[in-house]
């Protein structure tokens, strides 16, 4: 299936002919060594249309036109854009723009996109760094060169850009811890988390081990902080002006929480609470003096011992129990109190780091807070227990949160925007509009700004109407980030709707004397559709 996408035929367009002529294909499935200034710069000048060649959601095409005429397609002059309650909207690029061996992927398609958003509206691009592309070979060594490159063109486009430093691996951009961290694991595997039955997380290093020195010789925050300054050097034309805002990666797929779902439950469409991480040296070390320190030096051993497994209904456990459950005991408060105390030191410890480095540049430091949503409508909320989170029926575990962040002048990044109670399975008891409700509260009390942001492209039904509704409802929101560019994005089945949904939200508004004619706009509709062949 071939299908060219231009826009919606509800656009509107000034006095200019659409004489459009082919300059190029690109496709997400593909990595291209083209000149990214050269990509960028053929663009800067000439209007755009988009084919999507889709055979399946996993490989679709992107074919570039260039229109003839030198006139964009809305003045800037003329153009005034009404967003949502002063919401900005920003686009993440996929997660592997750059590749694990560090060369830009796709870079056609993306400029081709970037192109695509620019005219759509879009306000902003959240672009993924990652420590294990950047710093991959050698401690102290950095190659910014790609990222550089990526910057460059988002810059020439007029867009403002958002960076996530990601300090975790990703399976799905297939990319991996800095090689000499990794090998640092293999002689010392209790730098990563590990939960009961002996099985370790490799894709983000413990939290216990945030303050020591186990990269050869210095501690993560040390080799964090040296990270985030070679960036700032790195992008200080970029810094205030292009690029708005920084979110620092907090723990696994770079959220604040333990990796308590690393081993996925087979218990159908709903997943089980997961489990409790605290089972390497250095989290035990950090539990026995906790411990000790309490006068229940037993107590220091390990976890909850009638805790469930990833498989294990957590309701059938004594530990999550309704009634009587051992989270409501004595000891119970003892463990979760230090639990979340960890994840809480660990998360203050990097947003401090992010604060000290970029307090003289006029940038938003943010982080992410996860949607641990499965099992709100119990009493123990046992899936955000294991994440890390002391939130029960008797406890607000956000407060402290969002204390934390509020302390640095943080901002909350807060996903899953698109997803509504009446689409969840019975089966999981969970509530995310609750969950959001709760968060965002908290967030108000403290003066604390939200960034939002959508769970999965395509994912959520009536995704966009839940995520208009929270633009428009929650006022402590300032910006919005949809995630994310790539091949289900600008699938057929999907680029159409997004567009309808940014339009809904920037209606631009012209001079009547560029107002277009009826022929004009017939015209138009014939370049602005999708045409499915």
């Amino acid at each position: 299936m071939e299908v060219s996408v231009m826009g919606s035929s509800q656009v509107n367009l000034g006095r200019n002919d659409l004489v459009c002529r082919e300059v190029g294909n690109c496709s997400f499935t593909k990595s291209f060594n083209s000149n990214i200034s050269t990509s960028s710069s053929s663009l800067k000048s000439s209007k755009l249309c988009i084919k999507l060649r889709s055979k399946s959601l996993n490989r679709f095409s992107l074919k570039a036109s260039a229109c003839s005429q030198p006139e964009p397609l809305i003045s800037k002059n003329n153009r005034r854009t009404k967003t949502t309650d002063g919401v900005k909207l920003f686009v993440g690029l996929p997660l592997d723009a750059v590749s694990s061996t560090n060369t830009i992927n796709h870079a056609r398609a993306i400029a081709v996109g970037l192109k695509a958003l620019k005219l759509l509206g879009v306000d902003g691009i959240e672009l993924p760094v990652w420590w294990g592309v950047v710093e991959k070979e050698t401690r102290g060594q950095y190659d910014w060169t790609c990222y550089l490159a990526l910057a460059e063109m988002i810059q020439k486009l007029g867009l403002k850009l958002h960076v996530s430093l990601c300090f975790h691996a990703s399976e799905e951009a297939k990319i991996q811890l800095p090689e000499w961290v990794s090998q640092i694991g293999e002689s010392d595997p209790s730098i990563f988390f590990k939960d009961q039955s002996g099985q370790h997380y490799k894709d983000s290093l413990s939290f216990a081990v945030t303050d020591v020195p186990v990269l050869d010789g210095k501690t993560p925050v040390q080799v964090y902080k040296e990270f985030c300054e070679s960036f700032k050097t790195a992008f200080s034309p970029f810094m205030g002006s292009t690029i708005t805002g920084i979110s620092v990666g907090l723990g696994p797929e770079g959220e604040l929480r333990y990796p308590s779902h690393h081993n996925p439950s087979k218990m159908g469409n709903h997943q089980g609470a997961g489990e409790f991480q605290c089972y390497d040296k250095y989290m035990l070390s950090s539990l026995k003096q906790y411990a000790e320190s309490n006068g229940n030096p037993l107590w220091g051993l390990g976890g909850p011992h009638d805790a469930p497994g990833y498989h294990q209904p957590p309701m059938a456990s004594t530990f999550f129990k309704e009634n009587e459950g051992s989270w409501e005991t004595t000891y119970g408060n003892f463990f979760l109190s230090w639990y979340s105390e960890q994840l809480i030191s660990h998360g203050s410890r990097l947003l401090s780091l992010a604060s000290e480095t970029f307090h003289d540049v006029p940038i938003s430091i943010c982080g992410k807070v996860p949607l641990v949503h499965s099992w709100y409508k119990t009493r123990s909320h046992p899936s955000e227990l294991t994440a890390g989170f002391y939130n029960t029926a008797n406890r607000d575990g956000y407060v402290e949160v969002v204390e934390m962040f509020a302390k640095h002048s943080c901002q909350v990044i807060l996903p899953g925007m698109d997803l509504s109670d009446s689409h969840q399975p019975n089966e999981s008891l969970s509530s995310p509009e609750l969950l959001v409700a709760q968060i965002t509260s908290s967030c108000r009390k403290h003066g604390v700004e939200i960034l939002g942001q959508n769970s999965m492209v395509a994912n959520a039904p009536n995704g966009f109407e839940q995520i208009k509704k929270k633009l428009s409802s929650e006022k402590e929101m300032s910006l919005f980030t949809y995630q994310r560019m790539g091949a289900d994005f600008f699938s057929p089945e999907h680029f159409p709707v997004f567009t309808q949904f940014v339009r809904s939200l920037n209606q631009p508004e012209l001079d009547s004397d560029d107002q277009p004619t009826k022929q004009e706009e017939r015209v138009a509709s014939n370049h602005l559709q999708m045409q499915a062949a």
